[in-house]
């Protein structure tokens, strides 16, 4: 067995604090890992074999997401990282209440967090320019994240640890029910289609501005996927993780208890989200609480297994991949809206590509891309250099 090494310090966009686990950053990484151009190497592949594999044609759609109902792996790269930045919480703002700090303090520094992640995701949508209020877009993927981590944060300062549970489910259980007995008028209650269902309804009501999907006919703000009222359930995936983290804090639990607790956990979760799907879908558009369940059990199957693996076993080093992304996750999500990425891949790898010819070019480029991103991280990993929200 491999000895655990002695972890860096890690900065990343929720804790700066130096007790923070290995795995986390990881995870973080490998779940950031496929939106950073790994996804592209699937579609790639499967145009170069002209869509006549089957494996590799089913490869490629799980890095798609579904027009509606359904789960593709490209659905939990999201909740996911919600999910870990729910984990961070008891190792961030948790060990700054054991310093002393007021909760009044931790407070603000999470709504500061949570404005900035709003204000990163209005420019990431919408860049700096001038145009009427009416064709900014509003919600946004960081927007969500900001303001589920913000409500599951002042219910882990502010309410008994135990009462955690009940929260998680008063946010999925009340969101079921509104769904299932309201509507968009006109519509029979418990519409779950876009135009009829109640948590779009009231998105194209109150929030000012586009929304990301338009109706059939093309008239514009038929729905979002990161609406306002659909970041309700997303409380509870950012409670899920605050809960994880308190269980890998437990200094009266062994290692391997936690990770079984964790994976036992995660497996329950799946198969009380695969009954609920029967009646409530499980759906990444409403983010519905059967996905609730759903993802949220894979990211603790996940957790659980990259803690054992790395800080159990003390495996760290094959990791240490994942982890250079971890820790500027923000940045890369954020980097293809500001920097040129093909332009520098062109410049290095451009030549290779040609060599390859079509179709496998297309491919290797996919992968140098990947690498040129990479080694951008990796030098300002060398140079300590994080973007810190």
């Amino acid at each position: 067995m491999a000895s655990p090494a002695k972890t860096q310090q890690p900065a990343d966009d929720f804790d700066a604090a130096p007790t923070r686990l290995f795995s986390l950053d990881a995870l973080r990484g490998f779940d950031m890992f496929w939106i950073m151009g790994a996804d592209e190497i699937w579609h790639s592949i499967k145009h170069a074999t002209h869509g006549q594999s089957a494996f590799w044609n089913t490869m490629a759609e799980q890095f798609t997401h579904p027009d509606w109902n359904g789960f593709h792996a490209y659905d939990l790269i999201f909740p996911l990282f919600l999910f870990m930045a729910g984990v961070s919480t008891p190792f961030s703002v948790g060990r700054e209440l054991e310093k002393g700090k007021s909760r009044e303090q931790l407070l603000l520094r999470v709504m500061k967090r949570t404005l900035i992640l709003i204000l990163l995701g209005f420019l990431v949508n919408n860049g700096l320019q001038l145009r009427p209020i009416s064709e900014f877009r509003f919600p946004s993927v960081l927007g969500r994240i900001g303001i589920a981590y913000m409500f599951a944060n002042i219910i882990y300062l502010y309410a008994k640890e135990w009462t955690l549970i009940f929260w998680f489910f008063f946010f999925i259980v009340g969101y079921y029910l509104l769904l299932k007995f309201t509507s968009a008028p006109g519509f029979h209650s418990g519409d779950l289609t876009p135009m009829g269902n109640f948590a779009s309804y009231m998105d194209r009501i109150t929030l000012p501005g586009r929304l990301y999907v338009p109706y059939p006919d093309g008239r514009p703000n038929m729905h979002d996927p990161e609406g306002l009222f659909s970041t309700i359930p997303a409380i509870s995936t950012g409670l899920l993780g605050i809960m994880a983290g308190l269980t890998l804090k437990n200094k009266t639990l062994s290692q391997n208890a936690k990770t079984l607790r964790l994976a036992i956990a995660g497996v329950i979760f799946l198969v009380v989200a695969q009954i609920w799907n029967i009646d409530f879908p499980i759906n990444k558009n409403l983010w519905s609480s059967s996905f609730v369940m759903h993802v949220g059990g894979i990211s603790l199957l996940l957790m659980a297994l990259f803690y054992y693996v790395i800080d159990v076993l003390g495996y760290k080093k094959w990791a240490f991949f994942f982890k250079v992304i971890g820790m500027n996750s923000i940045l890369i999500y954020i980097s293809g809206h500001f920097i040129k990425w093909q332009y520098a891949n062109d410049g290095f790898f451009k030549w290779l590509g040609q060599l390859a010819g079509d179709p496998w070019g297309a491919v290797l480029m996919a992968i140098t891309l990947l690498i040129v991103k990479w080694m951008f991280l990796y030098y300002l990993y060398q140079k300590k250099t994080f973007l810190r929200v």
